[in-house]
């Protein structure tokens, strides 16, 4: 039995719609601490409409409601960059990389919330992130955009560790990937 000190992401009655097209309608979602949670729908399900919506970075046309609530606080009106102080990463399905910057560039980037907090050690992080991805720091001082779809993928996800997120979110992880790299990713 969970208790709502448990719960990190409760998501109720969540609606979004772009224009008059509804692409999210009433969902709802709880994430405990240390869990897994997957969501599976077909293509143009609502899916990355979800997680965008969960992470404050829908464009101007895109309308929720709901509630959502991270770590107990009602945070519907947050901005992004205040959900990612607070501990939240996406790492959105195009992966969204500065392709004319090094590996190792887009990974600082990744911690700049921590630098920016004044975290004494955060550097240290890339540390655990080569660890996790060898590839990436082999790889550390070439162009972005010059890797191959897996290790961008990789990359995506370790510029979001680089935060040291409470909650990350995976949109597509394995996206277009052969079924060696997902497995290496996972």
């Amino acid at each position: 039995m969970s208790t709502s000190n448990d719960i990190v992401l409760s998501v109720e009655h969540l609606s979004t719609r772009y224009g008059k097209v509804t692409a999210v309608a009433d969902a709802s979602i709880r994430v405990q601490k240390g869990s897994i949670v997957t969501v599976i729908g077909g293509n143009g399900a609502g899916k990355s409409t979800l997680l965008n919506s969960i992470m404050g970075s829908l464009p101007l046309i895109g309308r929720s409601q709901g509630k959502i609530c991270y770590e107990g606080k009602e945070l519907s009106s947050w901005e992004v960059e205040r959900r990612v102080a607070a501990g939240m990463s996406l790492v959105p399905e195009r992966r969204e990389l500065f392709s004319s910057m090094t590996v190792e560039d887009n990974l600082l980037l990744g911690g700049f919330r921590l630098y920016r907090q004044g975290v004494s050690n955060w550097r240290s992080t890339i540390d655990e992130v080569y660890e996790l991805f060898p590839r990436l720091q082999e790889r550390r001082q070439q162009l972005a955009g010059t890797l191959s779809g897996g290790e961008r993928q990789m990359l995506a996800v370790g510029r979001a560790l680089m935060a040291r997120p409470t909650l990350l979110m995976l949109d597509e992880p394995s996206l277009g990937l052969a079924p060696r790299i997902v497995r290496e990713i996972f």
